[in-house]
């Protein structure tokens, strides 16, 4: 068996994707509640903004009326389902010490969303990991926010390669770097904690993989599978 590297975070966050999605509707509270329940350690959920302002949580930012997809940023919050929280119902909805992760689909919601943290609770900007693929657009958040910054890559389009980039994530500022558990090797988990920046890996779901990953020393991990997840971070951790 491969021998476990050493994490940043011990134990590593247990991330649930879209809350316990596997075990409940995703992005609702109640799967929030049940992630918790479950033992994940981190929520997980994309942000939009209603055309009155509010942060919601929703995967794909479009909603059905009058029989066709409307994006949310045309509706508003009144209006939508009422499955679909905002960011400030989600906090008060989920109290605890749990790291929230985020994607930012739309770079116009970032300010209304730090602003919705900030109301909510005067503590979670500071547990709140804030995502986007564009890390040039991330680094331009940094005086908005004292959430940690990450960057939602594919190692194939790191073109400077990882080295580079890694050196580029610690000179902006950005903490973090998130890519699909297979694209990690504990080398360059290794190389990524060397410039001290964090490392994540999305799309855990089975068995194999969970314990694979947690063995290369990464520092967080996504599932819709909250039981696996934290059954893994037992055995890896425990």
């Amino acid at each position: 068996m491969q021998q476990r590297l050493p994490s940043r975070l011990d134990p590593p966050i247990g991330f649930a994707h879209r809350g316990a999605r596997a075990h409940a509707q995703e992005n609702t509270i109640d799967a929030f509640q049940l992630a918790l329940r479950l033992g994940a350690t981190g929520l997980e959920s994309d942000v939009w903004v209603t055309s009155d302002g509010v942060a919601v949580l929703d995967h794909d930012g479009v909603v059905r009326r009058w029989g066709r997809k409307v994006p949310i940023a045309d509706v508003r919050r009144a209006d939508l389902p009422s499955h679909i929280p905002s960011v400030a119902e989600m906090i008060d909805a989920c109290p605890g010490e749990f790291q929230f992760s985020v994607d930012i689909k739309d770079p116009e919601s970032i300010r209304p969303f730090i602003d919705a943290l900030r109301e909510a609770s005067p503590d979670i900007e500071e547990r709140t990991w804030v995502c986007h693929p564009d890390w040039t657009l991330v680094a331009t958040w940094r005086s908005l926010t004292h959430a940690k910054l990450v960057d939602s890559t594919r190692l194939a389009r790191i073109k400077e390669g990882p080295e580079r980039r890694a050196t580029q994530l610690r000179d902006a500022g950005i903490e973090a770097i998130n890519m699909h558990h297979t694209d990690w090797s504990g080398g360059l988990v290794t190389l990524f904690h060397r410039f001290d920046r964090y490392a994540l890996a999305w799309d855990v779901q089975h068995d194999h993989f969970l314990d694979q990953i947690l063995r290369m020393g990464v520092d967080g991990v996504f599932s819709d599978w909250v039981d696996r997840m934290v059954e893994a971070l037992a055995r890896q951790y425990g």
